[in-house]
């Protein structure tokens, strides 16, 4: 791997660290300080990701999970669009979870999110995941803290069944600042074309930040594992963000070696 993708592994959280969101800044521009390089940087990674992801289809052996997870404005959406458009959908998968449907609820939390995986060969982007039915259910009183540690173990447990079975999971926090979230929810409510984005939760959630950040270090520290790793991205400048997990998703299409099949005839006996 070269060092420029190199440098977004520094992201990835080491396995045992008791997570300290505190001491990861969320408006850390380490390895790119120019919106104008990321952007331009971002375009040539694009292009590679849709390189690797065609091999990873034909190849048909293995898939990659791609998991975006973080507080509400965190980028979830602008990540999805900014860094895996122009990837051919034939081998891109986007699932965004939603509060649960009618069907779902007559299931376990975790029925959806099996039937939303990749297939082998594809590339599947988690926006929001299983963490979803964790967090924000603690958070609001709705679960305790006994059920949501249940939830984890039951959560780890899967994820290796994921891995053991030919799957790299990659995990990503969108670390935002408590102030950068009021000014993206302000930025929605001043403009009338984003108001559906809104939701009367947003806000109330919002007061409950502390709350959030306590949990998700618990939920980040419990299920850190070397097959399913967790990155803390700074996400407070967008641009910043999109490079990082471009970079983050290249690393880990490189690190699966992906190789075209054997052709299943020889081309020199056929002329046209």
């Amino acid at each position: 791997m070269s060092s420029a993708l190199k440098q977004w592994e520094s992201y990835r959280v080491r396995h045992g660290t008791r997570v300290d969101l505190s001491k990861f800044p969320p408006g850390a521009t380490k390895f790119c300080d120019d919106k104008r390089s990321a952007q331009s940087e971002l375009k040539r990674l694009r292009e590679k990701i849709d390189t690797l992801t065609a091999v990873l289809a034909a190849e048909n052996q293995h898939s990659l999970l791609v998991i975006l997870q973080g507080m509400d404005a965190s980028g979830k959406d602008g990540a999805v669009k900014k860094v895996f458009t122009g990837v051919n959908p034939q081998h891109c998968h986007v699932v965004s979870f939603k509060p649960p449907d009618r069907e779902e609820q007559e299931h376990d939390y975790l029925w959806r999110v099996v039937r939303a995986l990749p297939a082998r060969g594809e590339l599947g982007i988690f926006n929001r995941s299983q963490y979803e039915d964790v967090v924000t259910l603690e958070a609001r009183g709705e679960i305790p803290r006994s059920e949501a540690s249940m939830r984890l173990r039951q959560i780890a447990d899967l994820e290796r069944t994921w891995a053991e079975n030919g799957m790299t999971i990659r995990k990503l926090f969108l670390h935002i600042s408590r102030a950068e979230q009021s000014r993206r929810f302000q930025s929605r409510l001043d403009k009338p074309e984003k108001h559906w984005k809104l939701e009367a939760s947003d806000f109330s959630d919002h007061k409950l930040w502390p709350r959030f950040q306590s949990i998700y270090e618990h939920l980040l520290s419990r299920t850190l594992a070397p097959h399913a790793p967790w990155y803390i991205i700074p996400a407070d400048h967008k641009w910043y963000r999109d490079l990082a997990v471009a970079g983050i998703v290249l690393g880990a299409l490189k690190a699966m070696k992906p190789r075209l099949p054997k052709p299943n005839l020889d081309p020199a006996v056929f002329k046209l």
